[in-house]
């Protein structure tokens, strides 16, 4: 496929995919239009790579369909002054369309080699925005925070509380969280002082959160380990 084939496939993703489906933020769908999310994956996959439906990127790990992705970034509320921290990079694709949206992107991945290829393609695509850290990403990023907005891309079945204490007050945290049953829901949560405004936005399906190299099988409970919602 040429560039104008990618353009196409693109445009046909951004109208049919994310558009028709409810997102409205029209710097979200810039961005969507804009980044190549070809480019992050580690083989040829032609037009299918804006086909909305998840992508294995290898190491148990998944990029993310093309209109969660959306949504995530939309219900971050960015308006282009965020400090934004990203806990799960995966392929970076994610990143790349938070980087059009935010001032600058720290993001943390524990996988070393998702997190090499990460770099080399935010690299080549000149996002000098982009900060991605090896690390346990349930710790955050201590001495980058505090932060506007934090993402998370992987269910956790308690937010950790290291990552709620590094936003700013009046900080956004969005991602999904596993409930008692096993189902997941997108939750975004609003920081207050010590205490966080809590909304339940939609289900999900994500990977697990690992942390410290392994999943997340705390005991169900939201927020057990953070402040408490009000």
């Amino acid at each position: 496929m040429n560039w104008k084939d990618y353009r196409i496939a693109r445009e046909r993703m951004v109208k049919e995919q994310l558009y028709e489906r409810g997102i409205r933020d029209g710097r979200v769908l810039d961005a969507m239009l804009k980044v190549p999310r070809h480019v992050f994956l580690d083989r040829e996959a032609g037009a299918e790579a804006y086909n909305d439906h998840s992508f294995p990127i290898g190491f148990s790990q998944t990029m993310t369909q093309p209109f969660m992705v959306a949504y995530l970034a939309e219900q971050l509320r960015l308006t282009g002054s965020e400090r934004v921290l990203e806990i799960g990079t995966g392929s970076g694709y994610q990143a790349a369309v938070l980087a059009m949206l935010a001032k600058t992107v720290y993001t943390v991945e524990r996988v070393p080699e998702l997190v090499e290829r990460a770099r080399r393609c935010l690299r080549e695509l000149l996002f000098t925005n982009v900060t991605v850290l090896h690390g346990d990403g349930s710790n955050g990023w201590i001495g980058q925070s505090p932060f506007d907005r934090i993402l998370l891309t992987a269910a956790a079945q308690t937010v950790p509380r290291k990552l709620l204490l590094q936003l700013n007050d009046g900080g956004v945290f969005v991602g999904p969280a596993e409930k008692a049953d096993g189902t997941q829901e997108i939750i975004r949560l609003t920081r207050h002082g010590s205490s966080f405004e809590v909304e339940r936005l939609r289900s999900c399906a994500f990977v697990r959160l690992a942390r410290n190299g392994a999943s997340d099988r705390r005991a169900p409970g939201f927020p057990q380990d953070g402040p408490r919602g009000r």
